[in-house]
């Protein structure tokens, strides 16, 4: 949308401040919200100060999610209260809005509009309803119309972008809230991720990262609605459309990563070999409690067989140690596991209960200075392989995605086929641009290329 600054019956833009907690689904939801209010005269900004409306896109995964999201409403508020001659509007938005809903209109009334991660097409509506001094405007039904229905088409930021293609969860894990904030799995019909792909390549799009709750369970009506595809069809493809460099998921669960999905991993190009594949604990104990629905047997066979498909795969996972009952023993098979598999990025965190999920309500709960030591523990070991995973990469050749400028004037960085952040000197004229580079040294937390910049 054209801005026209100086036309005094045009209405100055209203500046829009989203905070964003928690996953890689809620950075496109949040995408996704400053689209829907574009419409109606908000644009982005990064300075809250100056913020007309503010967003907190919110996470209910994280330790303590509700109390975070409290305490940063308590910093906002001043802005709503002492800044004269100026209203601010207030949203909660996201899986803390979904849960905590009507706790947080109570608590915190001052918060104009609460609403869940299904019901932001509607934002527009709940934002009129607010303005007109409704106040408290709560929307945490879960619609019976798919909410991708009514979103205006993505808007590229540059060369990567998200795309979802599935939301909500079927799985109930006894320690996650998913299935109670986003709901059951629902899956987008092919045709219409087919078109939004299409749209963002034309927009300068060179590598689109699926997202899901559960992507690989992913089961969408095929393009001539007669027949059901999984994500191993999507990726396929998706890699006919001309332009499109790369192609990632995440995140995926081992109970469906299917034959056709590994097969996948071999014979697409475009398909990066960097899987995140969570298996949170080395001990089918705990997993039995956790109710994962996978064996350790079976996610080692997994991997063997994806190794085999790509031999050059990389790992990531994620990592709960404390959960109720835990063991001395339980944990030394997750540190096993660690040890054996080797991942070269990894998520962990301590176990900490989620009100209305069962494993709240379990017995055995496990000491908190255990839990401490048991994290130490695992995160130094997880550090030590993708430090050494990063090590290995100097003297090498990867194929690196620029993808913008750097933090150093003459600076790009990019994105190797590992995810790893990699930086070189170059023109930004190479910005969306896949180009080989020398890897020259592993710093703490990406890699230099080599001076002599991409080739």
């Amino acid at each position: 949308m054209t801005e026209h600054p100086t036309d005094p019956a045009r209405p100055a833009p209203k500046k829009l401040f989203i905070k964003t907690y928690g996953c890689q689904m809620n950075v496109y939801d949040s995408d996704r919200m400053a689209d829907v209010l574009a419409p109606h005269g908000f644009r982005t900004t990064d300075d809250v100060d100056d913020a007309d409306m503010v967003i907190l896109n919110t996470c209910h995964i994280r330790e303590k999610a509700a109390e975070k999201v409290f305490s940063d409403l308590g910093r906002i508020r001043p802005l709503k209260t002492e800044r004269p001659g100026r209203g601010l509007m207030i949203a909660v938005a996201g899986c803390v809005g979904q849960a905590e809903g009507a706790a947080i209109i109570k608590r915190a009334p001052f918060v104009d509009i609460v609403l869940g991660p299904q019901t932001y097409h509607r934002l527009p509506e709940l934002v009129a309803r607010a303005a007109r001094g409704e106040g408290g405007v709560l929307d945490t039904d879960f619609p019976a119309e798919p909410k991708f229905d009514f979103l205006p088409p993505p808007t590229a930021q540059g060369p990567t972008a998200f795309l979802s293609i599935q939301e909500g969860c079927d799985k109930f894990c006894t320690f996650c809230v998913v299935p109670y904030t986003r709901g059951a799995e629902y899956s987008r019909p092919a045709a219409d991720l087919l078109q939004e792909a299409r749209g963002l390549v034309a927009d300068g799009v060179r590598e689109i990262t699926l997202l899901g709750q559960n992507v690989n369970a992913y089961h969408g009506v095929s393009p001539d609605k007669d027949a059901t595809w999984g994500l191993a069809q999507l990726t396929r493809a998706l890699a006919d459309i001309p332009d499109l460099m790369r192609i990632r998921y995440t995140t995926s669960h081992p109970r469906d990563m299917d034959d056709a999905l590994m097969e996948a991993h071999r014979d697409v190009p475009q398909l990066m070999p960097f899987l995140h594949l969570p298996v949170q604990s080395g001990s089918d104990r705990i997993l039995e409690e956790m109710n994962r629905g996978h064996t350790i047997a079976a996610y080692y066979k997994t991997i063997e067989r994806l190794r085999g498909y790509r031999p050059d795969l990389a790992l990531s996972s994620d990592f709960i140690v404390g959960f109720p009952g835990e063991t001395d023993e339980d944990f030394a098979a997750t540190m096993k596991l660690v040890e054996e598999v080797g991942f070269v990025q990894a998520f962990s965190f301590k176990y900490s209960p989620r009100p209305g999920t069962p494993a709240a309500a379990m017995k055995k709960q496990v000491p908190e200075d255990v839990k401490d030591a048991r994290l130490q523990i695992l995160q130094k070991e997880l550090t030590r392989q993708w430090r050494a995973f990063n090590q290995a990469c100097v003297g090498k050749t990867l194929d690196v995605l620029l993808t913008g400028p750097g933090r150093d004037p003459g600076q790009l960085v990019g994105r190797s086929p590992y995810l790893q952040a990699v930086h070189v000197q170059g023109d930004h004229s190479l910005i969306g641009q896949v180009r080989p580079l020398a890897i020259a040294a592993a710093l703490t937390n990406s890699l230099l290329a080599a001076p002599d910049g991409p080739r």
